[in-house]
């Protein structure tokens, strides 16, 4: 099963992000108190595997949930396969629509800057809150059909 592993966010951008209890996906604006949220971007939320994150970790780099930027560490779901539109549903209420595969990195970033390596350009994604509402670990994770 598909599931969320943790819910995170900052204060700042270009930042590590802190995992927190639970988080609200506020529709067509992104995760309330995290400051990657807009109403005026594609890019409202951010999610990475945890599959990948444990690819850096067999590189011996000492990182976690949240350390991408990543707004939302899932598990058991391949993300970069997601094709462009591709809906996701998480929890009860949640809806997201994937909007971005991968993003242009750029060398000021925090982990970038500790570690020399970031995976978010090529298995980060981002997507639109759809519909919103409450999100936290343990959530189930499910890719809608399209047609």
């Amino acid at each position: 099963m598909a599931k969320i592993i943790a819910v995170c966010m900052s204060e700042e951008k270009g930042t590590k992000k802190e995992a927190v209890v639970e988080g609200i996906l506020e529709e067509d604006y992104g995760l309330v108190g995290d400051a990657h949220a807009d109403c005026c971007t594609h890019r409202q939320v951010s999610l990475l595997a945890m599959e990948s994150i444990n690819k850096m970790r067999r590189l011996d780099f000492e990182v976690g949930p949240g350390d991408f930027a990543e707004n939302l560490t899932t598990q058991g779901v391949e993300l970069v396969s997601l094709p462009v539109g591709t809906k996701i549903s998480i929890g009860k209420d949640v809806l997201l629509e994937v909007t971005q595969i991968g993003k242009e990195c750029h060398s000021g970033c925090a982990i970038y800057q500790q570690i020399g390596k970031c995976i978010m350009p090529k298995e980060g994604i981002f997507a639109r809150v759809f519909r919103g509402g409450f999100v936290k670990a343990e959530d189930q994770v499910r890719i809608e059909k399209n047609g």
